[in-house]
């Protein structure tokens, strides 16, 4: 079964959209490259963001499953 034809809303090429491929439906890869680059320079801190998360589904974690005895 062939992949489906779409058109890019952005540089208006037609490209093959794949299954397990970064970006957008409606973007060619190249054109959704960038914006992932950009996203991840805007937040430079996601280690941070990934420790804060870790805490928080620890606390959680106990929150819920802790035994009152």
């Amino acid at each position: 079964m062939p992949f489906p034809i779409k058109t890019c809303i952005i540089c208006e090429e037609e490209f093959e959209l794949k299954p397990d491929k970064p970006g957008y439906a409606n973007r060619c890869p190249t054109c959704s490259t960038p914006e992932a680059a950009e996203l991840i320079a805007q937040h430079p801190a996601a280690t941070t963001d990934r420790e804060a998360n870790a805490a928080r589904r620890d606390a959680m974690r106990n929150l819920l499953y802790r035994k009152d005895s």
